[in-house]
This record gives structure tokens, sequence and C-alpha cells, in this order.
């Protein structure tokens, strides 16, 4: 008899740890779904706010930017042109930037003015280098979409910082001495690289990105 109550007993324990247990299961089930609604939530605003976040910088791949020159100055001239190997031999000769008994072939185009003159960027870029040189001063050089990379060279001031995000137009620095066997007082050496090779800046300026 006793064994019998004992027997009932355990089995209305049983029955009543599997109704319980089955209630709890359903409750943390509900949790759960609870807590994964949240974490998305979560989850949508992190990626939500750093899609949309105005500091981090973006450059269109497909910019139909316009290449600018590297001064708005009207009173900057050609000193030595970019040297162009199909050139005729008076054009070639012009371009040939003599130093210290050595004739060099330019690989950009020497500006220079009768006074100081705003340097500017030419596209929208990156700064990769601030760095400067015993001949040409201050040098810094830019990357942009397409594979172009814009060299400024012989600043006398500098305004931007390496990693430091640029417009078109932006402020670079100050046009400065260059001292080659023929010194340059007001001076820019502005040097363009596409897709890895000098190209004469002369033949860019007023074309879009996306066309070169």
């Amino acid at each position: 008899m006793e064994k019998k109550t004992i027997r009932k007993i355990i089995k209305g324990v049983i029955f009543i740890g599997t109704v319980f247990t089955f209630i709890l299961s359903l409750m943390l089930i509900n949790k759960t779904d609870d807590l994964n609604v949240s974490k998305e939530d979560d989850n949508y605003q992190y990626v939500n706010n750093s899609i949309v976040n105005n500091n981090i910088p973006v450059v269109n791949e497909t910019s139909d930017e316009v290449i600018m020159k590297p001064y708005t100055s009207e009173k900057v001239e050609i000193f030595k042109k970019f040297y162009d190997k199909d050139s005729n031999e008076q054009d070639k000769e012009n371009s040939l930037i003599y130093y210290k008994d050595t004739y060099m072939q330019n690989s950009g185009v020497l500006y220079k003015s009768s006074e100081t003159f705003d340097v500017s960027c030419i596209l929208e870029g990156t700064v990769l280098s601030v760095k400067t040189d015993e001949i040409l001063g201050n040098v810094v050089e830019v990357k942009h979409s397409n594979n172009v990379i814009s060299t400024y060279e012989g600043l006398s001031e500098v305004t931007v910082k390496k990693d430091q995000q640029l417009k078109a137009g932006d402020l670079i620095g100050k046009s400065g001495k260059i001292l080659l066997d023929d010194p340059i007082e007001n001076g820019l050496l502005f040097e363009l690289i596409k897709d890895g090779k000098y190209v004469n800046p002369e033949n860019y300026y007023n074309k879009k990105l996306s066309e070169i």
C-alpha cells in the first residue's frame, strides 16, 4: 500500500515536472525570440550608422569630375614643358632641365610666375605623402580615382597633411623656390601619373576623370 502511494506520488511529481518544463521551455523560446529581435535591431543600427557617417569620405570611382589646373593665377606661365619623345627636336630641347652639368628629361611641367601663387588640388583625392627635397622644396603627392596620382613640387608652404581628404580646388600650398642651375623664385613642378606612367598634364586639363 505504501509502495503504491509512493509510486503515485512519483508519477505525480514527474507529471508536474514535465508540465513545468514544457511551460518553462515556451517561456525561454519567447524570451530568445525577443533577444534575437533586439540583437538584429542593434546590428541594423550599427550598420546603418556606419553607412551614413558623414565623417567617412567616399570616393566615386566613376566620377565625372573635370581635371583642374593646379593653379588659378593668370600670371602663371610654363617655364619648361613636359618631355615628349615624339615631339620635334626643338620642343624636346626646351623640355630638358639642366642641373649640375646634367640634362634631365622633364617628367612634368615646370611653371613659374612673377609673384607667389596658390597651388590647388586638381581632383578629389587623398594625400599620399608630404616630404621635403633639397632641390625641389616641399613635395606633396595626392592619389585620385582611376589610378591617377598628382605631385606638387617646389612648394614654399604646405597646408595639407598625410591621409587628408581633398576636394578639387582645395589649397595644397604656395609656390616656392626651385634650386636648379637657373633658380626659380616662384615655381611649381607639377607631375601627373596615370597607370604608373608620367603623362603630360597639359593634355589632361579640362577632361573628365572618367574619360582618361
